[in-house]
């Protein structure tokens, strides 16, 4: 969601000649280096990956990383994870951060640490010296699964931070001869540097532990953030300051500063300086957050910051990140293991819990409400992740799968509106994007048996938010069978993403016996032909009275067009429940194939789409920055032609990921970007969530292990992997020839393996057999 337009440089040409990292012959000698030693952070912190470098451990309530920028809204999209590594210093450190979101706000508790004079305000990048920022040289960093180190050079001061579940640690080695100090600014948020904190807190309690919290205008209205802070040192002095009737900055102005020597402070522009003298050992630091209030911070810090023994922390945080990286063992050559290993680290950043020790979390009633059960999580970037990344926690972390859903449950009992989370974080609504995508992903976990929750209050919460007609044109669907243009914009993109929606629903409801829902929400799943003119052969929006909108131009992208973040040579392909009707829609086989390759091989200059920020990765039309290309590559399965299926996922991997700061080509979106990889590298990606059947492509990877739940395996190997071998010459499953191009999510949880034999020609006949294709609501039979 939200990225830039551009081409990555270095794109490379479109020949299955060309070597591909991915296809490289592995080393025989020498081991290959762990699954945690394979990740690097950095992956995605240029370009606009927009993920930070800094400390989190998996689906965790922290993330501690640095910041180099919180610019003004208008200009906060590149510093979406208040990171770019293009930049040559530091604001601070703070604790709250999204991963390759498209949209910006949080960095929450920004702290800095100084070594001699104190300077109140950032100063200018432009300006060494002129505030408490500091250079730093990409030299000096360390960036690993749970931990980050640089050096601030303008203060010879070591920073280390790792993280806990809900704990941040910091380590700061001061040089010796110059009084360190600690500075925490409250004023700043990656929404926009100031003037949207609407009132905030700070206070020294009796005991020494700094608390304090905020209520920021952000993206999400009204969010309330609070922490608890200890040191290991004590404190020497200490000032609490309201900046808000400081000198003239960025929409603050007035004379002096006010409140300095006291124990507590709120206003809307707070800072504090915490003094330790010369300091002969480290200053430990760590922070605990809590959306709920200062005395929940405190009691998390109680419970999971014990103790101050930094290196523990960090040996923690390894051992959960080199748990979850266990849960697939790869056998690839070292460049293809780090951009897997990180694409896996990136796709368990999120959903992050937001609960307290105690159970409680705020909802988006902006309530305290108390999990009973389950563990609490938010985070939802709804509209990418349902396509690939929580069709993977359901593979690889089914259990952590069993609390999201009881999470998106929760939510929605707890909504003013009564329907599941849009795009939510710490609990809160920001109603961006379209669709009800929290229907796929309960849907989803439900058809594969996960089923640790109410299943009948998961299927209500459903029905509930595909039934709310005010949100996002429902009525007009309800009645019309489309959203019409003349009354909501995007009106063809919410028509089809509605009616998959519809599908999933439609599954689960029919699994669950409930067959006069299933059948209601199967009829609203055919809905997209309601938006698809067979005349030009494009997904196009209708208006009220039923015509088309006038004049039309599938080329068009943009907000105010038919479509949300693409155009409709993009989201014409947007059935992934019925690829067999959309087929029949656009002629048969030969067309529909035709049609395809010309989405591949377009001339597109990329200037075209120059004011959309979110149309990256193109190969031709194919743009695959953004989400709703990403099923694209797999439909020529649907037509009986995988090999070409298999071409154009070479020219996918070759060009739109590389092991580099600048290797994700858009924002990795809370880990579908991520999850597209990982399920490409393994040879299969979930198409149509719901249908439990995954497409199957060509594996990128010689062998792979899934460690599943129950203790079973499933392995994906390949022989002949190389750049001279790019197409499936057959497909074994437990040693039996598969014939079909998909398979079932019941035959990977069992355990065994799928064998590809690869080879230098185009295997035609493999997969094109009358009921080799995989499931559309068309031709219900697969």
């Amino acid at each position: 969601m939200s990225r830039t337009t551009r081409l990555r440089r270095g794109l490379l040409a479109a020949t299955l000649t060309l070597a591909l990292p991915a296809l490289a012959p592995v080393a025989a000698a020498g081991k290959a280096e762990s699954a945690f030693a394979a990740v690097d952070p950095m992956i995605g912190t240029g370009g606009d990956g927009h993920t930070f470098p800094g400390a989190t451990v998996p689906f965790g309530m922290i993330q501690l990383s640095p910041d180099t920028a919180m610019p003004d809204f208008k200009h906060a999209y590149k510093w979406a994870a208040g990171y770019q590594y293009g930049d040559s210093s530091i604001l601070g450190f703070s604790h709250t951060h999204f991963s390759g979101s498209g949209h910006s706000d949080l960095g929450d508790v920004l702290v800095m640490p100084i070594a001699g004079d104190v300077k109140l305000d950032p100063g200018s990048p432009d300006q060494p010296g002129s505030g408490y920022r500091s250079r730093f040289d990409h030299k000096s960093e360390k960036a690993e699964a749970g931990y980050y180190a640089v050096t601030l050079a303008d203060y010879g001061v070591r920073a280390e931070l790792t993280a806990g579940a809900r704990v941040g640690w910091h380590r700061y080695t001061f040089p010796k001869g110059k009084p360190a100090h600690l500075l925490l600014d409250l004023r700043p948020s990656i929404y926009d540097y100031d003037g949207k904190v609407l009132w905030s807190s700070l206070r020294v309690r009796a005991d020494g532990t700094v608390t304090g919290g905020r209520t920021t205008r952000g993206w999400a209205p009204g969010r309330q953030l609070y922490f608890a802070m200890r040191f290991n040192q004590p404190l020497t002095s200490r000032s609490l300051k309201n900046r808000e009737t400081a000198v003239p900055y960025r929409g603050f102005a007035g004379p002096g500063n006010r409140a300095e020597d006291v124990d507590a402070i709120s206003g809307r522009a707070l800072e504090g300086v915490f003094d330790f003298g010369d300091l002969a050992k480290p200053l430990v630091v760590k922070v605990a957050v809590s959306s709920v209030s200062e005395d929940n911070a405190v009691a998390n810090l109680d419970k999971d910051g014990a103790g101050f023994d930094f290196d523990a922390r960090r040996a923690e945080a390894r051992e959960a990140w080199e748990k979850a990286l266990s849960t697939v063992d790869v056998q690839a050559p070292a460049g293809t293991r780090k951009t897997f290993y990180t694409a896996l680290y990136h796709a368990m950043i999120a959903p992050g819990l937001s609960m307290d020790v105690n159970g409680q979390y705020r909802g988006p009633d902006n309530q305290v409400h108390t999990a009973k059960g389950f563990d609490f999580y938010s985070t939802w970037s709804l509209w990418d992740v349902y396509r690939a990344q929580q069709p993977l926690m359901t593979l690889l972390e089914p259990a952590k799968s069993n609390d999201f859903v009881s999470s998106l449950i929760a939510a929605q009992q707890a909504s003013p509106f009564g329907i599941l989370p849009v795009w939510a974080y710490q609990g809160m609504e920001t109603w961006c994007m379209i669709g009800y995508h929290a229907v796929p992903v309960i849907a989803d976990a439900y058809m594969k048996g996960i089923r640790g929750y109410d299943a009948d209050a998961a299927l209500k919460a459903m029905v509930s938010s595909a039934t709310y007609g005010p949100y996002g044109g429902l009525d007009d669907y309800m009645k019309l069978g489309y959203v019409p243009i003349d009354r909501q914009p995007e009106a063809a993109s919410k028509t089809v993403e509605y009616a998959f929606d519809d599908w999933s629903l439609a599954q689960m409801a029919k699994a669950m016996g409930k067959d006069d829902v299933a059948a209601t929400f199967m009829k609203r799943a055919g809905n997209w032909k309601n938006s698809f003119d067979t005349k030009t052969g494009f997904l196009r929006a209708r208006k009220s009275d039923g015509s088309y909108r006038e004049p039309f131009d599938p080329s068009s992208a943009g907000y105010g067009t038919d479509y949300t973040e693409g155009n409709a040579w993009q989201y014409s392909w947007y059935v992934p429940q019925d690829v067999a009707g959309l087929m029949e829609a656009l002629g048969g086989k030969d067309a529909f194939v035709k049609k395809l390759d010309q989405v591949f091989d377009a001339k597109v200059d990329p200037k075209s789409f120059a004011h959309v920020e979110d149309i990256t990765g193109l190969i031709g039309w194919y743009a695959h920055g953004n989400e709703p290309s990403h099923q694209v590559a797999y439909l020529y399965d649907y037509a009986g032609q995988p090999w070409k299926t298999q071409e154009r996922l070479v020219k996918i991997m070759q060009t739109q990921y590389t092991p580099t700061p600048t290797g994700l080509v858009g924002n990795d979106d809370l880990g579908q970007m991520s999850a597209w990889y990982i399920f490409t590298s393994l040879g299969f990606y979930p198409v149509a969530p719901g249908s439990n059947q995954y497409v199957i492509g060509r594996p990128f990877v010689e062998k792979a292990t899934l460690k599943l739940a129950g203790g079973k395996q499933f392995t994906v190997s390949a022989d002949h992997l190389d750049a001279k071998h790019p197409y499936v010459g057959k497909v074994t499953l437990n040693g039996k020839p598969l014939d079909r191009t998909f398979i079932r999510h019941e035959e990977i949880v069992a355990g065994g393996e799928l064998h590809f034999s690869m080879q230098e020609t185009p295997a035609k006949d493999w997969g094109s057999a009358p009921g080799a294709q995989p499931y559309s609501m068309s031709d219900p039979a697969r």
